[in-house]
């Protein structure tokens, strides 16, 4: 695989990885398969990984990541400021990873690979050649 194939799959497999885990908060997963299966036991996991911020805020905490989420998500699969798309990503996941770290301990995070996942995605923030990208017909 070349540079562009491995740009384009970065960006597919970082969307797809942010959008399973939108759809699994949503129930659309089913239990066999789910982390959390629902909106409630998605916040009650926020609330673990956020155990210093108060309960009032764990729902905005959830809902801002949710759709923080799904914009970036849909950037990466159009390929819409594809570089600062995948920065914002790797911050969020490295959040994500260290919030993990801090709260339930280091092995969460590396069993879901969650530090790979944002190594990848400011990877994909360094990779300049377009492929298959809106930001081709913008420029």
């Amino acid at each position: 695989m070349d540079s562009k194939g491995v740009k384009l799959f970065l960006r597919l497999a970082i969307a797809v990885g942010f959008l399973s885990a939108v759809a699994d908060r949503f129930g659309w997963w089913g239990k066999e398969v789910s982390t959390w299966g629902n909106w409630e036991s998605f916040l009650e996991y926020t609330a673990v990984l956020n155990p210093w911020l108060p309960k009032s805020i764990i729902p905005i905490i959830g809902t801002t990541a949710t759709v923080t989420e799904i914009v970036l998500a849909i950037g990466l699969i159009i390929g819409f400021k594809t570089e600062l798309f995948a920065k914002l990503s790797g911050i969020l996941l490295l959040i994500f990873a260290l919030s993990m770290t801090f709260s339930v301990g280091i092995k969460a995070p590396l069993d879901y690979s969650v530090f790979i996942a944002s190594a990848a995605a400011f990877a994909l923030g360094l990779m300049k050649e377009k492929y298959y990208e809106l930001d081709n017909l913008i420029s």
